[in-house]
């Protein structure tokens, strides 16, 4: 039984890994034939090289060629009894083909465009961690200040009033209710994380120094917190963190050529999206009179026809 499940994952492996492999010219003396469809060694190599190391493994030396040979057999003895069948004229089938042939073009597309333009050199990934050492040093303590209300509405003028410019010692004292941090202006002073709780470490870790966190509902009220300074231990070794560093920039630099692509992308090709097709399907009412096309100038109107 369990061989007979092992055979049956192969045979999908070598079907959904296989399908689309590219038709190679076919050189030498043929393996193996069936009808008049020849499988060489040059198609056997490239099918194996398709599959997953383990299941590379499973078919090694003579015999395993053997046995993948035949599970090539096999698949195509099955896909020319469905084109004698006519399956490839099914519309369903059709459909499925001309997604995988547009999802396929696009993949290539954005490999062109995109992966040659990110890659990056092992002086750009030393750079970022020189200059962001901080980041991969463990914050030993930190100082912060905190403004405690009792209400969402209090908290909400109060960051309001912080992002006018207006200073968060001199609110602290007029406005917070937490006495013993209030005549202070807010200060806390430097603490360790076991000195800090739960829900203020969750606000505050998150914090560059200098930044001030949105309001955050704790059992004492509404918490505002700011970072003022840290202290950092010993940053990770660059070896450590170098592959982690060199996934976070490719990512970064993948998606700001894409959206510059998509930008450039945007003013070759009109886009003309139907407002009032669209508005049915969401259940809002048309507007009568007019319909809004983006992609034009100032998102024109034009009249309805």
């Amino acid at each position: 039984m369990r061989n007979a499940i092992v055979a049956i994952v192969m045979v999908t492996l070598i079907f959904a890994l296989s399908a689309c492999a590219k038709k190679e010219e076919q050189k030498g003396p043929y393996l193996a034939k069936v009808g008049t469809v020849k499988i060489t060694q040059a198609d056997l190599d490239r099918e194996m090289k398709n599959l997953p190391e383990f299941a590379q493994a499973l078919f090694a030396g003579s015999e395993g060629k053997e046995k993948f040979l035949d599970e090539l057999v096999k698949k195509e003895m099955l896909y020319q009894e469905a084109l004698k069948k006519g399956l490839d004229k099914n519309p369903e089938f059709v459909s499925k083909v001309g997604d995988f042939r547009k999802i396929s073009l696009v993949g290539m597309l954005l490999e062109q465009v995109i992966e040659e333009k990110a890659k990056l050199t092992d002086q750009d990934i030393k750079d970022y961690y020189e200059k962001n050492k901080e980041d991969f040093a463990p914050v030993l303590q930190l100082r912060a200040s905190q403004i405690v209300v009792k209400t969402q509405d209090e908290a909400n003028s109060i960051l309001e009033r912080l992002k006018r410019g207006e200073d968060f010692a001199k609110i602290a004292r007029q406005s917070s209710i937490d006495p013993g941090s209030a005549k202070n202006g807010g200060d806390l002073g430097f603490l360790s994380r076991g000195q800090m709780k739960p829900d203020f470490v969750a606000v505050a870790a998150r914090l560059k120094v200098g930044e001030v966190s949105h309001a955050v509902k704790t059992a004492a009220g509404y918490l505002i917190v700011k970072v003022t300074d840290k202290k950092f231990g010993t940053p990770v070794e660059f070896e450590k963190v170098k592959e982690l560093i060199a996934q976070r920039l490719t990512a970064d630099k993948q998606k700001e050529i894409f959206d510059s692509y998509l930008e450039e992308l945007r003013k070759t090709y009109k886009v003309d999206i139907n407002r009032e097709a669209l508005s049915g399907l969401s259940g809002e009412e048309k507007k009568e009179g007019t319909l809004v096309t983006p992609g034009t100038s100032g998102g024109e109107q034009r009249k309805k026809d």
